[in-house]
Order: structure tokens, then C-alpha cells, then sequence
């Protein structure tokens, strides 16, 4: 195992740093339709959301990297008559709550009050993942433990004795590989039979303390019980009040813990205020090293009983394989290396392979279709602004935008998910985690910056798994920087009409990813700075500590990553696209026709943004397309095309401007674009601010969501843009003094 660790951050120099607004879970809903509730918990990384799918039939994605579930996810299955509702709870190390994901998993196991709770573990990390467990152990006694990942416990040379594991637990354990689907059928029997009462579990709870602590925790157990007379976990919740959890504390103070939240009485009240007072005198005697010592005694728990049911007959560091794979890809020599070698492979493949698919449905939906749609229209008598509205508007957006997007991102999301699924990612993490610590970030924040490069709105949640609140708005602020899968069709479009065709043929490719590799390591050095400066200013802290624990190489399964990538990925991606282009056309048309004095709409506003735009190497159409492209930004090009052709004329002769035609190859669209003035170094500037610009909308409310801060919204949204600006002015100047 690899650590990659910071400094330590937990009173932060600035208190206004932390604003970030960590609200808890709501519990789940009643659903008259569902009998028993089951909560699936566990480490990071140990199969859980495979599980999950297993047993439900869903298809949540399961990247092998942690941090993959960040909110809990919902299925239902029926068994024996039953109908379960299963809850895939975020995946942590700890119910101590330091992060968001931590208190989500905390709160729907201490309030939602599941039926059954199965905590998945990693059978090639007992030692570690049985802390989550004794935890979970003292929350409820309806637990069972599926012991996850047993094909890869066999390749480790690992022999668990199942038996005496469930009698040192005092609960049911059922070993699985739930990629395989083995064991499953037993799991979902033995949940069951916990549900159903037909197994009782008595789970063993720690009792190892201090004579201090243990005192300390009798006198609040029985004040506990005393006024909770229901309260099975009191030991539990003793503990929380003596660390100071102020969650937990809430729920004593209201009730919520039996369900008595609305017949508290003025006595019950004053109780209760005693309790925390006593709560609170207790923490102060046992002194600043309680929470250590807490945490140590349960990893010691921990170790002794993986020690008491763990065999290793092989290698103690692991598969050779691994080990020998491990020192190239995280070596600080080659670890960077490799890491942009791969990037730079997929990029290659990608726009490779992308030209003739894309070439083909250009012909289909453009050459075949568009002319008989407009046949249609005319024959049927269609209005002419109908026609131009619904064809040369809703229509061609959309065919331009599945024609150009789905290529790409058929082939990109599949290599960019086989390289997830063998557990890639969590290296580029450590490899990257000391640069983050001299940025002043979280090296969490490098796994939030990769879930970015599919997408930035799915990165700001994604950093719910940052401890820290500093270090999470930094990592929130900065994620867009990381290029989101709607602005690489932007990018590999322009790198391969511009760049592409500077050199021969055979080279062409080669250099179209070479310059999109550029812009995306571009990105990759703007979140650093970005980081460092807000971690120096309005950020102002040290950094956190940090460990990441680095998942085992696994083949991955083709037909599940093609499913993923192309279905839950590629599809959704393209859906989404294709919802915002076909209004985004319709309103680009519109412009174009409705006059104001002697030209359009579309015209005055290009004309009104020009003069900034040749200032910062781009012209008006393309601020006006970026405007309207807000809501998304995979339909900036089709705007920008279809801006360049209704203005500069370049339409049919029928009543109306018409928009964008013909473009079978990318060479018609190059000459569309040069059409419309555009030069090698407009090309420049439009990579570069597809990446350095304000987020799309999806974007700014997510971001908007997760903060509860306008300040900080404000700040994510026209940083960037300003950055984007003052970059694009820049680059157009010296070009300028150097080339023109």
C-alpha cells in the first residue's frame, strides 16, 4: 500500500474559510410499496456499488477508484415475498463525520434506522476495513458483513477463516466476488434472514478502554438509557457526545434518535441539557487526546481480529505483477511520464479514429436527410419561418451536434473508462498529491479534478469526499479548469481542421493530439495555480491530512465498460446536448431573421461584440455563440457555424436565412470558419478559452448547491472567465508583435 500525506489542517487560519454549508442527510422517504430497507456501507473502492447493481439490477458505475459515490444511490429487488429497497451509502473510512460523505453514511445509519445494514469489506484489507465495521457495530446490531473482493484475497495468497470471523463480530459473513457474481445469492439469503428476525445478530462491541474512558462512558450511557429507555446504541452515542459531534448532540437535545423529535417535555428538555452539560465536562477532563485514542483503540481492535482470522501464504507485499507495475506508474521518474504518454494515446485514438464515423453521419443526416426534410416542407406547404425554424434551425443543431460529438466520445469515454476500472486513477492522484500540497490544495482533489474530464458539474459534487471545507471550495472553485467532456469535441475539432492540416496526412493525427494534449495539461497547471492563489488569499490555511489507499490492478470487464461508457456516458452526454442544441438552433435562426433597421438581430449583436472581440484574438460571433451556449458547452461550435453562415450570407436563396449545409468533411467546415476571418491564431484563442471560461450552467447551480454561498458561486463562475479574457489578450498581443 501507498500513502500520499500533507500537513494538517483543521482549524483553518481564516474562520470566514469556511463557509461551506454542510447540511445532513434527510432520511429516507416511507414508501407504502416497500417492506424492509437495507443499507450497504463500506470502505472506498471495495466493490460496494458492485453489489449493489447485483442485487438490484441497476447499473450505478463502479470505477475502481475511491470516491466514486458521493451521494447515496437507491434500488429495490423482491425476495421471498418481500420487496427490499437497498441504499448504496457513500463509500468511507470512518463514521466519525469529519467529511460530507462520512455524515451522510453516519446519518442515515443512526437516523434513517435501516432494517438490515451490510458493510462490504475488502478481503485483501481486513485489517483496515474492519474499522468502518466495529464502528457501524456499535451503531446497530442487524449488521451483516459481506467479505468482498475473495478472488482477489486468493491471488494475494490470503485464507480467511469465515467462522471465526463472524464469532469474533458477533454477525452473519458471507464472502463474495461480486464482480463474478459469486456468493451473492447467499448474501441476499442471509439478509433475509436478519430482516425477517430468523437470524439474531450479537454483535461484539468494543469494551477495550481506559479505565478513564470507560468511566466516563458508563456515567453517560446510564444518563442515556434514563431518559432514552429505547436507545440501543447508547454506548455509541456516548462516544460521539465525549468526541464533540455536534450532530449527534443535536439529535439528544431533540429526540430524534428514538423518534420523539415532537413530545419532548419541559423535564425530558432539562435532562437532556444535562447530559450534553455533563458531555461536555467529561471531553474536558479526558483532555485534547480523547479522539486519538479513541481512533487507535479501534484500528487495534481491528488488527487483532484480522491477525486471529487472517492466513498469508504468499508474498506480504502482494502479486509481484502489481508491485513491479506500481514502480512505473507511480515512480517519480516515470510516473509523469507514462501518465501524459497515456493521455496523449487516447487523445491520438480518439481523433483517429473519430473522422470517418463523423464523416458518415455528415452525410446521412446533412446531405441525405436535410434535403428531404426540406422537400417535405415544401411539398406539405409548410410556413417559410416554420420551416426555418423546425429544419434549418432545430434540426441541423442537432445533426451538426450528434454528428460531430458522437464519434469522439464513443471512443474517448470507453479507453478513459478502461483506464478507471483498472484502478489508473488513483495513481495519477498520488502521483499528483505533493504538487497539490505545495498549491496549498487537498490531494483529493486530484481524483475531483479527473471526475471533471467527464464532467465539471459531476466533479464539484464529487468533492463532497474533501474532509476540509477550505480545501473543498478550492477544489470546487478550480475544478473547471479540468476539460469536461462537452469542450473536448471543441477542442479535437479545432486541433484537427487547424493544426491537423499543417502537416502531411500521416501526421496529422499526431499533432491534433499533441495540441489537445497541450490545452489539457494547460488546465491541469491552471487548477495549480488557481489553488495556490486562493490558498493564499481568501483560502488561507494549511493543508490537510491526507492518505489514499490505492486500489489492487483489475482486468477490466469489456462489455460492462462498453455498456458504462457508452450508455451511461456517451449517450447521457450526447442527450443532454442534443436537448439544449435543438432550442440553442431555434434561437440562432430566430436572431438571424427577425431585423432591426436594415439587418438582424444576430447581425447588430455581433457587430456590438466585435471590437472586444478582435482585441482578444476572437471575433463577435464567437462571444455571441459562447453566450448562448451557457447552458452547454458542446453547442458552441454548431453556434459559432451557424452565426458565421447566417451573417456573412453564406445561406440558400429561399425566403429566410438559411444555416449551416453541406459540411460532409472537415474541410468544408474549415471553410465556413476562415469565411468568417477566422486564422490559425482565432483557433489558438478558441481552445484556449473553451478552456479557460465560465462554467456552463448545470455548472454554476451545482456549484450554487453544494456552497449555499453566492460569493463563492459568483467567484467560480467569473474567475475563470476573467482569467480566459486577460489569457486570450495575451496570446493575441505577443502573436500580434511577433507574427503579424
Amino acid at each position: 500500500m501507498k500513502f500520499a500525506r500533507s500537513p494538517c489542517d483543521r482549524c483553518p487560519a481564516n474562520p470566514q474559510a469556511m463557509p461551506v454549508k454542510i447540511g445532513t442527510q434527510q432520511v429516507l422517504e416511507t414508501d407504502s410499496n416497500v417492506d424492509l430497507v437495507v443499507a450497504l456501507g463500506g470502505n472506498p473502492n471495495t466493490g460496494k456499488s458492485t453489489v449493489f447493481n447485483a442485487l438490484t439490477g441497476l447499473r450505478q458505475h463502479t470505477g475502481n477508484w475511491p470516491g466514486k459515490t458521493v451521494a447515496r444511490a437507491e434500488g429495490s429487488l423482491t425476495h421471498q415475498g418481500l420487496r427490499y429497497r437497498l441504499v448504496d451509502l457513500p463509500g468511507t473510512y470512518s463514521l466519525m463525520a469529519t467529511s460530507y460523505d462520512e455524515e451522510i453514511a453516519r446519518d442515515f445509519l443512526l437516523f434513517g434506522r435501516p432494517d438490515v445494514t451490510v458493510v462490504v469489506v475488502d478481503a485483501t484489507r481486513l485489517d483496515r476495513n474492519l474499522n468502518l465495521a466495529l464502528q457501524v457495530l456499535e451503531i446497530t446490531d442487524r449488521v451483516v458483513l459481506c467479505l468482498n473482493l475473495m478472488d482477489e484475497a486468493r491471488r494475494h495468497g490470503l485464507t480467511i477463516d469465515v467462522d471465526q470471523l463472524s464469532e469474533e463480530l458477533g454477525v452473519p459473513v458471507v464472502p463474495t466476488s461480486a464482480r463474478f457474481d459469486q456468493g451473492l445469492d447467499k448474501l441476499l439469503a442471509t439478509i433475509h434472514s436478519v430482516a425477517t428476525g430468523k437470524l439474531i445478530c450479537k454483535p461484539v462491541r468494543i469494551q477495550t478502554w481506559s479505565d478513564e474512558l470507560r468511566g466516563a462512558i458508563e456515567q453517560l450511557t446510564t444518563q442515556l438509557c434514563a431518559v432514552d429507555h429505547e436507545l440501543a446504541n447508547a454506548q455509541w452515542v456516548a462516544l460521539r457526545l465525549l468526541d464533540g459531534d455536534e450532530r449527534v448532540a443535536e439529535a439528544v437535545r431533540c429526540g430524534e434518535l428514538v423518534g420523539a423529535a415532537d413530545s419532548i417535555t419541559a423535564e425530558e428538555s432539562r435532562s437532556r441539557e444535562q447530559i450534553l452539560k455533563l458531555a461536555s465536562s467529561l471531553r474536558w477532563q479526558l483532555g485534547a487526546g480523547f479522539h486519538d485514542s479513541l481512533v487507535e483503540t479501534i484500528f487495534a481492535k481491528a488488527g487483532k481480529i484480522a491477525d486471529a482470522t487472517v492466513t498469508r501464504s504468499g508474498d506480504e507485499n502482494g502479486p509481484a505483477f502489481d508491485r513491479k507495475l506500481d514502480q512505473i506508474l507511480t515512480s517519480r521518474w516515470t510516473g509523469f511520464p507514462v501518465m501524459i504518454l497515456l493521455l496523449a494515446v487516447v487523445l491520438w485514438l480518439t481523433i483517429a479514429g473519430a473522422n470517418v464515423p463523423s464523416a458518415f453521419l455528415f452525410s446521412i443526416l446533412i446531405d441525405t436527410v436535410y434535403p428531404q426534410l426540406k422537400s417535405v416542407a415544401a411539398t406539405i406547404g409548410m410556413p417559410w419561418w416554420l420551416s426555418g425554424v423546425l429544419i434549418d434551425g432545430v434540426y441541423l443543431a442537432t445533426a451538426w451536434v450528434i454528428s460531430v460529438m458522437l464519434p469522439p466520445m464513443a471512443i474517448f469515454f470507453p479507453l478513459f473508462t478502461l483506464l478507471e476500472d483498472f484502478g489508473y486513477l488513483p495513481r495519477v492522484a498520488f502521483n499528483l498529491d505533493h504538487l497539490f500540497k505545495r498549491a496549498g490544495g487537498h490531494g483529493k482533489q486530484a481524483l475531483t479534478m479527473c471526475m471533471g474530464l467527464g464532467c465539471n458539474a459531476a466533479g464539484v459534487i464529487a468533492t463532497r469526499i474533501i474532509e476540509s471545507p477550505r480545501e473543498r471550495l478550492i477544489a470546487i472553485i478550480s475544478n473547471n479548469f479540468a476539460l469536461c467532456n462537452g469542450r473536448w469535441p471543441t477542442q479535437i475539432l479545432l486541433a484537427t481542421i487547424f493544426f491537423g492540416a499543417l502537416v502531411p496526412s500521416y501526421l496529422a493525427g499526431l499533432v491534433a493530439a499533441t495540441a489537445v494534449l497541450f490545452v489539457a495539461l494547460l488546465g491541469v497547471l491552471l487548477t495549480f495555480v488557481v489553488s495556490w492563489l486562493l490558498s493564499r488569499t481568501v483560502l488561507q490555511g494549511e493543508a490537510s491530512i491526507f492518505h489514499l489507499e490505492l486500489p489492487p490492478y483489475r482486468p477490466p470487464r469489456l462489455l460492462q465498460t462498453l455498456y458504462t461508457s457508452l450508455i451511461d456516458r456517451t449517450i447521457f452526454v450526447l442527450w443532454r446536448a442534443i436537448v439544449f442544441a435543438a432550442p440553442a438552433g431555434a434561437v440562432i435562426w430566430l436572431t438571424a431573421n427577425l431585423t432591426w433597421g436594415d439587418a438582424s438581430l444576430a447581425e447588430h449583436l455581433v457587430h456590438w461584440l466585435d471590437p472586444l472581440g478582435v482585441l482578444i484574438g476572437l471575433n463577435g460571433i464567437i462571444l455571441l455563440a459562447y453566450f448562448i451556449a451557457i447552458p452547454a458547452n458542446e453547442i458552441v461550435i454548431p453556434t459559432i457555424l451557424m452565426l458565421t453562415v447566417l451573417v456573412f450570407g453564406m445561406h440558400d436563396s429561399g425566403k429566410g436565412a438559411g444555416v449551416m449545409f453541406e459540411l460532409e468533411s472537415t474541410n468544408a467546415t474549415k471553410g465556413i470558419l476562415e469565411a468568417g476571418g477566422w486564422t490559425v491564431l482565432t483557433a489558438v484563442n478558441v481552445m484556449l478559452f473553451s478552456l479557460v471560461h465560465n462554467p456552463c450552467s448545470t455548472t454554476i447551480y451545482t456549484i450554487w448547491k453544494e456552497t449555499r454561498s453566492m460569493k463563492w458561486t459568483v467567484l467560480a463562475t467569473f474567475l475563470p472567465l476573467a482569467m480566459g479574457v486577460v489569457l486570450c489578450y495575451l496570446v493575441a498581443q505577443i502573436w500580434n508583435l511577433t507574427l503579424g
